[in-house]
């Protein structure tokens, strides 16, 4: 069973509770959001209901959100369960805090989804906040624990590939970017073909990570299950933590993007998985921090010579290229 970011699974709830460091800040709206397509339909009309107010959730009787959800007070109470909060009154006080917390962050109410009647300046608030939002969630509910593990495989990789399509190909490209700039071995593959050559030929001691939202591409979930047939180390980025992907993944790592009616797939997703990938390489680089400054410099002096001359302020840049 993959290590997963601090989203109890129905089976790990009901045979362990939680830590308190788990459950640390993060805001049970983001642990809905990601457990949502696994759960029940009767299930997900509850999750509906408290998605869509969540602070009026926070002070209803558990009667009245069954009632709203056109279902029974058990089906409500097996919900808080599979989302991991044991019970109806510790989903409401959690809201009640994670309902404070968005307050604290914003007096305005940017948080709704854009619509046809919004200026332009409305538009650039809501996707400011909107992204700000994707990366703080992302940030808090990501489990330390589990990214040092994967920290440790990544940078004692013999060699790392790194599988995504779509919007996701610009992350695997931006992480081997990243691993090339410090001189570890890492390819970025987005065709399907050459994903699963890639994987092949893979074995003990090298790591493939893929990376899909929805953690159900066909693509990308047939080329980390190849992988790891072939006993390479697998690690998935993904925002659900129950989607096919994760039954091939040895280890998971989740984002928290929320997407709206212009927002899908191609946007705030692929800036919370950008954050992952920046955790990821950060601690890559520390761990060979003497290689990786001097593969830093070697890099940017590589490239420095097609800079012009003179610097982002307009004044002309020194000899030595400051």
């Amino acid at each position: 069973m993959p290590g997963v970011s601090k989203f109890p699974t129905k089976e790990a709830s009901a045979t362990k509770e939680a830590s308190p460091e788990a459950e640390h800040e993060t805001s049970p709206l983001v642990r809905i959001r990601s457990l949502l397509p696994g759960l029940a339909r009767a299930e997900q009309r509850v999750a509906k209901v408290v998605l869509d107010d969540p602070s009026s959730v926070a002070r209803r009787s558990i009667t009245e959100v069954a009632l709203a959800a056109k279902t029974s007070e058990t089906t409500v109470t097996r919900f808080c369960k599979a989302i991991g909060v044991g019970g109806y009154p510790q989903l409401r006080i959690a809201l009640a805090a994670d309902t404070a917390r968005t307050e604290a962050r914003s007096s305005r109410d940017l948080g709704g989804d854009i619509t046809a009647d919004d200026d332009l300046a409305t538009v650039v608030s809501k996707v400011g906040f909107a992204d700000a939002r994707a990366v703080e969630e992302t940030t808090e509910q990501l489990d330390v624990a589990e990214l040092t593990r994967v920290t440790e495989l990544v940078a004692n990789a013999g060699r790392v590939d790194v599988y995504g399509v779509g919007a996701s190909a610009f992350v695997a490209a931006d992480l081997q970017q990243k691993m090339h700039r410090i001189g570890r071995v890492c390819f970025a593959w987005s065709d399907t073909h050459i994903m699963l050559t890639s994987a092949a030929v893979l074995g003990e001691g090298d790591v493939a990570l893929a990376i899909s939202h929805s953690g159900a591409t066909t693509d990308t979930v047939e080329a980390l299950r190849v992988a790891k047939e072939h006993g390479a180390t697998t690690v998935a980025i993904t925002n659900f933590p129950r989607s096919p992907i994760t039954s091939v993944a040895d280890h998971v790592l989740t984002t928290a993007a929320r997407e709206t009616t212009f927002r899908s797939g191609a946007t705030a997703s692929r800036i919370a998985q950008l954050t992952v990938i920046d955790c990821l390489f950060i601690g890559v680089a520390q761990r060979h921090l003497d290689e990786a400054m001097t593969a830093l410099d070697a890099t940017r002096e590589a490239v420095n010579g097609h800079r012009l001359g003179t610097r982002p302020d307009g004044r002309r840049r020194t000899e030595r290229g400051q």
